[in-house]
Protein backbone atom coordinates (compact mmCIF):
# COMPACT_ATOMS: atom_id res chain seq x y z
CA UNK A 1 0.00 0.00 0.00
CA UNK A 2 1.31 3.45 -0.93
CA UNK A 3 1.56 5.89 1.92
CA UNK A 4 -0.42 9.09 1.47
CA UNK A 5 1.46 12.38 1.59
CA UNK A 6 0.54 15.51 3.50
CA UNK A 7 1.97 18.84 2.42
CA UNK A 8 1.72 22.43 3.68
CA UNK A 9 1.96 25.35 1.29
CA UNK A 10 1.30 29.07 1.37
CA UNK A 11 -0.57 29.84 -1.83
CA UNK A 12 -3.78 30.95 -3.51
CA UNK A 13 -6.03 27.88 -3.21
CA UNK A 14 -7.84 28.80 -6.45
CA UNK A 15 -4.70 28.28 -8.54
CA UNK A 16 -3.87 24.73 -7.48
CA UNK A 17 -4.10 21.91 -10.00
CA UNK A 18 -5.60 19.16 -7.85
CA UNK A 19 -8.65 16.91 -7.99
CA UNK A 20 -10.54 18.83 -5.29
CA UNK A 21 -10.30 21.98 -3.27
CA UNK A 22 -12.26 22.41 -0.09
CA UNK A 23 -14.26 25.58 0.27
CA UNK A 24 -14.75 27.03 3.74
CA UNK A 25 -18.30 28.03 2.89
CA UNK A 26 -21.34 29.38 4.67
CA UNK A 27 -24.61 27.45 4.98
CA UNK A 28 -26.20 29.09 1.89
CA UNK A 29 -23.32 27.96 -0.38
CA UNK A 30 -23.92 31.13 -2.39
CA UNK A 31 -20.51 32.72 -1.87
CA UNK A 32 -19.21 35.07 0.75
CA UNK A 33 -15.94 36.59 1.84
CA UNK A 34 -12.47 35.15 2.30
CA UNK A 35 -11.67 31.84 0.64
CA UNK A 36 -15.34 31.27 -0.18
CA UNK A 37 -15.58 34.46 -2.22
CA UNK A 38 -12.24 33.81 -3.91
CA UNK A 39 -13.34 30.31 -4.97
CA UNK A 40 -16.65 31.57 -6.33
CA UNK A 41 -14.95 34.37 -8.29
CA UNK A 42 -12.32 32.05 -9.76
CA UNK A 43 -14.80 29.27 -10.62
CA UNK A 44 -17.19 31.64 -12.35
CA UNK A 45 -20.98 31.91 -12.38
CA UNK A 46 -21.52 28.20 -13.07
CA UNK A 47 -20.40 27.41 -9.51
CA UNK A 48 -23.07 29.69 -8.09
CA UNK A 49 -25.66 28.05 -10.35
CA UNK A 50 -24.56 24.58 -9.22
CA UNK A 51 -24.76 25.61 -5.58
CA UNK A 52 -28.22 27.13 -6.09
CA UNK A 53 -29.31 23.81 -7.60
CA UNK A 54 -28.42 21.93 -4.39
CA UNK A 55 -31.54 21.34 -2.30
CA UNK A 56 -32.15 23.44 0.79
CA UNK A 57 -32.45 21.37 3.95
CA UNK A 58 -34.19 24.32 5.60
CA UNK A 59 -34.73 27.89 4.36
CA UNK A 60 -31.45 29.35 3.03
CA UNK A 61 -29.41 26.33 4.22
CA UNK A 62 -27.97 23.98 1.62
CA UNK A 63 -25.18 22.69 3.84
CA UNK A 64 -25.55 22.72 7.63
CA UNK A 65 -22.51 23.38 9.79
CA UNK A 66 -20.27 20.31 9.99
CA UNK A 67 -21.50 18.82 6.71
CA UNK A 68 -20.13 18.94 3.16
CA UNK A 69 -21.42 19.06 -0.43
CA UNK A 70 -19.60 18.58 -3.72
CA UNK A 71 -19.85 20.41 -7.04
CA UNK A 72 -17.74 20.59 -10.19
CA UNK A 73 -14.85 23.06 -10.16
CA UNK A 74 -15.87 24.78 -13.40
CA UNK A 75 -13.18 27.39 -14.25
CA UNK A 76 -10.89 26.26 -11.44
CA UNK A 77 -7.96 23.94 -12.18
CA UNK A 78 -9.58 21.57 -9.65
CA UNK A 79 -12.11 19.04 -10.91
CA UNK A 80 -14.29 19.43 -7.80
CA UNK A 81 -15.09 21.89 -5.05
CA UNK A 82 -16.05 20.31 -1.75
CA UNK A 83 -18.00 22.88 0.23
CA UNK A 84 -17.99 22.53 4.00
CA UNK A 85 -19.31 24.82 6.70
CA UNK A 86 -17.17 25.22 9.76
CA UNK A 87 -18.53 26.39 13.08
CA UNK A 88 -18.34 29.93 14.37
CA UNK A 89 -16.23 29.95 17.54
CA UNK A 90 -18.49 30.58 20.53
CA UNK A 91 -15.93 29.91 23.26
CA UNK A 92 -15.55 26.16 22.84
CA UNK A 93 -18.56 24.92 24.77
CA UNK A 94 -21.02 24.78 21.86
CA UNK A 95 -19.69 21.66 20.14
CA UNK A 96 -17.35 23.61 17.87
CA UNK A 97 -14.56 21.00 17.95
CA UNK A 98 -16.86 18.14 16.92
CA UNK A 99 -18.47 20.23 14.18
CA UNK A 100 -15.06 21.22 12.83
CA UNK A 101 -13.88 17.59 12.94
CA UNK A 102 -17.01 16.66 10.97
CA UNK A 103 -16.03 19.18 8.28
CA UNK A 104 -12.81 17.27 7.66
CA UNK A 105 -14.44 13.82 7.95
CA UNK A 106 -17.27 14.69 5.57
CA UNK A 107 -14.96 16.37 3.07
CA UNK A 108 -12.66 13.35 3.04
CA UNK A 109 -15.64 11.00 2.75
CA UNK A 110 -16.86 12.85 -0.35
CA UNK A 111 -13.33 12.84 -1.75
CA UNK A 112 -13.10 9.08 -1.24
CA UNK A 113 -16.55 8.53 -2.83
CA UNK A 114 -15.51 10.54 -5.92
CA UNK A 115 -12.08 8.90 -6.25
CA UNK A 116 -10.27 12.15 -5.52
CA UNK A 117 -6.53 11.53 -5.51
CA UNK A 118 -5.44 14.99 -4.36
CA UNK A 119 -7.30 17.39 -2.10
CA UNK A 120 -6.51 20.83 -0.70
CA UNK A 121 -7.89 22.20 2.56
CA UNK A 122 -7.87 25.80 3.75
CA UNK A 123 -7.73 26.52 7.49
CA UNK A 124 -11.47 25.97 8.05
CA UNK A 125 -13.09 28.28 10.64
CA UNK A 126 -9.81 30.11 11.37
CA UNK A 127 -10.70 33.39 9.64
CA UNK A 128 -13.79 35.42 10.47
CA UNK A 129 -15.34 32.39 12.22
CA UNK A 130 -12.71 32.87 14.92
CA UNK A 131 -11.66 29.33 15.81
CA UNK A 132 -8.34 29.44 17.71
CA UNK A 133 -5.61 28.58 15.22
CA UNK A 134 -3.60 26.11 17.29
CA UNK A 135 -6.65 24.03 18.22
CA UNK A 136 -8.05 24.11 14.67
CA UNK A 137 -4.74 23.04 13.12
CA UNK A 138 -4.32 20.18 15.61
CA UNK A 139 -7.84 18.99 14.88
CA UNK A 140 -7.34 19.22 11.09
CA UNK A 141 -4.11 17.24 11.18
CA UNK A 142 -5.59 14.62 13.54
CA UNK A 143 -8.64 14.09 11.33
CA UNK A 144 -6.66 13.88 8.09
CA UNK A 145 -4.08 11.51 9.56
CA UNK A 146 -6.83 9.34 11.05
CA UNK A 147 -8.64 9.10 7.73
CA UNK A 148 -5.45 8.31 5.82
CA UNK A 149 -4.65 5.45 8.23
CA UNK A 150 -7.91 3.79 7.11
CA UNK A 151 -8.07 4.77 3.42
CA UNK A 152 -5.60 5.15 0.56
CA UNK A 153 -7.61 7.78 -1.30
CA UNK A 154 -6.91 10.65 -1.42
CA UNK A 155 -3.22 9.92 -1.76
CA UNK A 156 -2.12 13.55 -1.47
CA UNK A 157 -3.51 16.07 1.01
CA UNK A 158 -2.43 19.70 1.00
CA UNK A 159 -3.07 22.26 3.70
CA UNK A 160 -3.10 25.53 1.77
CA UNK A 161 -2.43 28.45 4.05
CA UNK A 162 -3.03 32.15 3.80
CA UNK A 163 -0.16 33.84 5.59
CA UNK A 164 3.04 32.84 7.32
CA UNK A 165 1.47 32.40 10.78
CA UNK A 166 -0.99 29.75 9.60
CA UNK A 167 1.68 28.04 7.47
CA UNK A 168 4.06 27.85 10.45
CA UNK A 169 1.34 26.40 12.68
CA UNK A 170 0.69 23.54 10.26
CA UNK A 171 4.38 22.87 9.65
CA UNK A 172 5.14 22.75 13.38
CA UNK A 173 2.41 20.22 13.99
CA UNK A 174 3.23 18.03 10.98
CA UNK A 175 6.86 17.70 12.05
CA UNK A 176 5.65 15.57 14.99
Amino acid sequence: MTRATIEVIEADITTLNVDAIVNAANETLLGGGGVDGAIHRAAGPDLLAACRALPEVRPNVRCPTGQARITPGFRLPAKYVIHTVGPVWEGGDEGEAELLANCYRESLRLAWEHDVRSIVFPAISCGVYGHPLTAAVALAVREVRGFLRRETTPGHVVFCCFGATVTAAYRRLLQN
